[in-house]
């Protein structure tokens, strides 16, 4: 995958993480989701409204086809990530032909104009990329919608080392007198966490390795830090664009948050790393015109301007943007999905013996933290976001599994 993209796809996440307000209850996005629509947009597009999408984008809008075509068939061959596009347009819109011709391969439909029934057809497309995991394609439905450009992403990770779960009555901070979904594991490699340091303050970056292409990175801060700076620090140190020490480098005593380190006897020569967490399931919705400028789309949905000529000759504006995404981590591993749908209208993721001296270390996720679904290879971070409200391990005093979360209604 062209390097380029890559940073371009993460540096719309880092804005979309820095100009989102902080969330309440918890949230999921997947920027990796949203990008090549507005590249394809953008292709299609004239005027003021090709100009802010190419900003949006980070690359010049006439290379944002091919780019968006390459990320899409890079994220398709990336074991445990399915990824699709769509296009539906009215019999009566004319595509142009060099614009079509451009699209990656996905399906193709034609739009009845009956907002139920097209909804429906939506709808039967992502349950099916998605494999169950998001039901619904995100679109408003006015009757005189034109054109909707979609596209899904499902990921399903396994983890490399699984964890040990047990429900666990929490004592103190936020999460107190509730009993958890605690998660447990110990490992021998030091270096699965790290520390680096932003403006806002040290980040505890612990990453969780999968079977498959894609890893997914915990990250904990200060708890007066706002969720948006331990992102932005977190996203900057798995990306490489900061620093970060090993925990093989750490000192002892506590060098990041949640973490404690020290140099021990043991019968065995072995390092050992010690994670509890908590299982989470979320579930969000985004309005993108809410941040119309951040996406590019603050010229592209006035009404009163033809945006699109690349695309057809009937004049278009966007109408709707919106993003449906969802993520679950528990004890064998992680799934991820988002659907994203760009709608246009008329317009213009005990020792006997001691022998050896070895370091202990254990991080603790027992308050809110963050998580960005990575892959492995290109760094290029697939879906991230917050946690606020872990899963209950214990409703009415029985035990309660894992737990997919509800599909939500229009």
């Amino acid at each position: 995958m062209d390097n380029g993209t890559v940073r371009a796809v993460n540096r719309l996440t880092t804005r979309w993480v820095a100009q989102a307000p902080a969330p309440d209850s918890g949230t999921v996005f997947a920027a990796s989701g949203v990008w090549p629509l507005l590249a394809l947009l953008a292709d299609g597009a004239g005027g003021p409204a090709r100009a802010e999408l190419a900003e949006a984008l980070g690359i010049p809008a006439e290379a944002a086809a091919g780019a968006a075509r390459e990320l899409l068939a890079v994220l398709g061959r990336v074991r445990g990530l399915q990824a699709a596009t769509g296009l539906w347009a009215r019999a009566e819109v004319p595509l142009e032909e060099g614009w079509s011709a451009k699209l990656p391969a996905g399906a193709r439909g034609t739009l009845s104009g009956v907002p139920v029934a097209d909804a429906k057809v939506l709808d039967a497309w992502a349950a099916e990329r998605t494999g169950g995991l998001i039901e619904h394609v995100p679109v408003s439905w006015p009757e005189d919608t034109r054109l909707v450009l979609a596209s899904a992403l499902a990921l399903r990770v396994r983890w490399a080392e699984p964890f040990q779960e047990a429900p666990v009555a929490v004592a103190e901070g936020p999460w107190a007198r509730r009993v958890l979904r605690r998660l447990s594991r110990t490992t021998r490699s030091l270096d699965e966490i790290r520390v680096a340091h932003g403006p806002a303050g040290a980040v505890s970056v612990l990453e969780v390795a999968g079977t498959e292409d894609v890893d997914v990175h915990l990250l904990l801060g200060d708890p007066r830090t706002p969720s948006r700076s331990v992102l932005e620090t977190g996203l900057a140190a798995v990306t490489g664009a900061v620093p970060s020490l090993a925990g093989s480098e750490l000192p002892d005593g506590t060098p990041g948050p949640g973490l404690t380190t020290d140099t021990v006897d043991s019968p065995f020569p072995v390092d050992l790393l010690q994670v509890r967490t908590v299982a989470f399931s979320l579930f969000a919705e985004h309005d993108l015109l809410d941040h119309a400028p951040l996406f590019g789309l603050d010229t592209a949905r006035d009404e009163n301007f033809e945006h699109f000529p690349g695309i057809s000759s009937e004049p278009l504006a966007i109408g709707s943007a919106q993003q449906s995404a969802m993520a679950r981590f528990h004890a064998t591993g992680f799934e991820a999905a988002a659907v994203t749908a760009l709608a246009a209208r008329p317009g213009g993721a005990a020792p006997p013996r001691v022998r050896h001296r070895v370091r202990r270390a254990e991080v603790r996720f027992d308050r809110p933290f963050g998580f960005l679904a990575v892959h492995r290879d290109s760094r290029l971070v697939l879906a991230a976001g917050w946690v606020t409200d872990p899963e209950t391990a214990v409703e009415g005093g029985r035990y309660v599994g894992a737990r997919r979360p509800a599909p939500r209604s229009r």
